[in-house]
């Protein structure tokens, strides 16, 4: 069977790999119809993503098929619709015991820290399937994205009434954006790039936006649409680890900060005027829960969430290594691209 590997960053390959043997107990084996190619992708293709490692067969947003399952299996069963949570966590640890399974101490994220889903055939913890059988393979493979965002809101505890400002406007904040929109608090979008803030507002109905500008008026910006208040709630999924150091300056007086986005560099704010005379709140957030997934599903389900606008470019399985450099390009406008792997 073809497997697409990335080799090292810059650089994939098709590989030949064997096909699964029937799963073992507790464990299912999938038909991947559909992988949804986003930050984490780019960012390892880039060789900028941590915890990547090389070799790596990607693909960790997978809407796959129940093909069959193993002895003591009772959540799913052949032919099952199914979106994959990637956290393979190991169940025992502190954080597993306590619940927390997205921040497992030995966690394996499925294209990221093991091989993933750019293959035809996959066993899975069968546990890490969520079935959405009126829902079609791409919306499948879109629930981790949008997972991403409902954790990070989450962990904000959004209120309906407060103002959260999400910066960074790529599909992660996107992701977010739909969240804090469902909680019913006031939603302010941040970003450098005008044709983004379009999308957020043309699309996702979001009218409060601020162009992140090199003299620092972005600042003003807020602080006018707050009433010189600040944000209750932000929600920095930018990456960037100048962006996440100056986040505290939107944030209101007891306000609380959610990093979403991921950086290597060290970040670096004001304690005493600024996270002490506040109060501050800081959080971080990572991966999502099984929860999320069951939600999510069931907003897609009931229209609460248009997947629609989603997608913006497709691939065949065959094509995608010569697109793949394509999606880097903003001017491409990729919010998340899809390959299909049937």
């Amino acid at each position: 069977m073809k497997a697409i590997q990335l080799e090292k960053p810059g650089s994939f390959r098709v590989i030949d790999i064997d096909e699964p043997s029937a799963p073992g107990p507790g464990e299912a084996v999938v038909r991947v119809h559909q992988v949804g190619i986003c930050g984490t992708d780019l960012g390892g293709y880039l060789g900028k993503m941590p915890f990547f490692s090389y070799p790596r067969i990607p693909g960790h947003e997978l809407g796959v098929e129940v093909v069959s399952v193993g002895d003591g299996v009772t959540t799913v069963r052949p032919g099952d619709r199914c979106s994959v949570e990637p956290y393979l966590n190991c169940q025992h640890c502190h954080a597993c015991r306590r619940g927390h399974t997205n921040c497992c101490h030995h966690n394996q994220t499925l294209g990221v820290h093991c091989d993933g889903g750019l293959r035809r055939y996959y066993t899975v913890p069968a546990r890490k399937l969520h079935v959405g059988p009126s829902l079609d393979f791409e919306q499948l493979a879109l629930v981790e994205t949008l997972a991403i965002g409902s954790h990070a809101v989450f962990r904000a505890a959004l209120k309906p009434g407060e103002t959260v400002l999400v910066i960074g406007a790529g599909p992660i904040g996107l992701s977010v954006i739909e969240f804090a929109k469902l909680s019913g608090a006031r939603t302010v979008v941040m970003d450098m790039n005008e044709q983004r803030l379009a999308f957020v507002r043309d699309v996702m109905g979001v009218t409060d936006t601020v162009l992140t500008r090199a003299d620092g008026s972005e600042f003003i910006a807020v602080e006018t649409l707050t009433d010189g208040n600040g944000a209750e709630v932000v929600i920095d999924a930018t990456g960037s680890n100048k962006s996440m150091s100056q986040a505290l300056g939107f944030c209101a007086f007891a306000g609380r900060l959610v990093y979403v986005g991921i950086t290597q560099a060290d970040l670096s704010f004001p304690h005493a005027p600024i996270l002490h005379r506040r109060e501050l709140s800081i959080l971080g957030s990572r991966n999502a829960l099984p929860e999320d997934f069951r939600s999510i599903i069931g907003h897609i389900d009931a229209r609460r969430i248009d997947t629609r606008p989603w997608i913006t470019h497709r691939s065949a399985f065959g094509e995608m290594i010569g697109q793949f450099p394509s999606w880097l390009k903003p001017e491409t406008g990729v919010i998340n691209a899809m390959v299909s792997v049937d």
